[in-house]
């Protein structure tokens, strides 16, 4: 059976369940708890060299990275969530690359200032933080463009690209990233967080969070 290491609290980690639970796939779910070290321990090491999360084991198959991952999972399952067509692939490909790349970069720098930071005790950088704010009030604004003039990122047909960048802007709440001056971006996000495939996984990212805001293990 195909096994998914992650954590709640992982993004990529969630990308991944995302997209499992779309099609449909039968697995299990290994916790990796982060805060007790289960990452570094060697035989964690064994799937995932840079003992991050997320990884895969599929029979046997050990695949790490969340966008490779994903695409594996899709063609395995022949959905057109990764669409078959050349230049249709590509078209999901850009936007994958565009939400990891820039929304999801710059989103996690505000992301680990204004709730990691805190949790472990570490000063806020500022000037990090506050380039990722500039660099949201940059790039979400193309995406909101995109979604005015279809319902999803690649046009009418549901794809890896909106799974990608809905798993990636979901601590945006905790993270005080208020999207709703971005009205198709705003439409787009709640309309997919009501679907089988989010709920399965989590109510919502802020829920989960204040669940794990407990002592780590000593």
């Amino acid at each position: 059976m195909l096994k998914i290491y992650g954590s709640d609290l992982s993004a990529p980690s969630n990308k991944v369940r995302f997209t499992a639970n779309y099609l449909g796939l039968q697995y299990e779910y290994v916790k990796v708890d982060l805060r007790s070290g289960d990452h570094m321990k060697p035989e964690y090491k064994k799937l995932h060299p840079a003992n991050k999360v997320p990884s895969i084991d599929d029979d046997g198959f050990v695949l790490f990275e969340s966008n490779a991952i994903i695409r594996y999972l899709a063609d395995k399952k022949g959905s057109p969530l990764y669409p078959k067509g050349l230049k249709e692939r590509g078209l999901v490909d850009q936007w994958i690359d565009f939400g990891s790349m820039h929304v999801g970069a710059a989103l996690m720098k505000v992301v680990y200032n204004r709730i990691f930071a805190p949790l472990r005790g570490i000063p806020i950088d500022e000037n990090s933080l506050k380039e990722g704010l500039s660099f949201l009030d940059r790039f979400l604004p193309v995406v909101d463009e995109q979604l005015s003039r279809h319902t999803y990122l690649v046009g009418e047909n549901f794809t890896l690209a909106d799974i990608n960048l809905l798993a990636l802007m979901d601590p945006c709440e905790p993270a005080q990233v208020d999207i709703s001056k971005y009205k198709n971006l705003t439409r787009w996000r709640n309309a997919l967080r009501k679907e089988s495939f989010y709920t399965k996984c989590h109510p919502d990212y802020t829920h989960v969070l204040q669940s794990l805001q407990t002592p780590a293990k000593k």
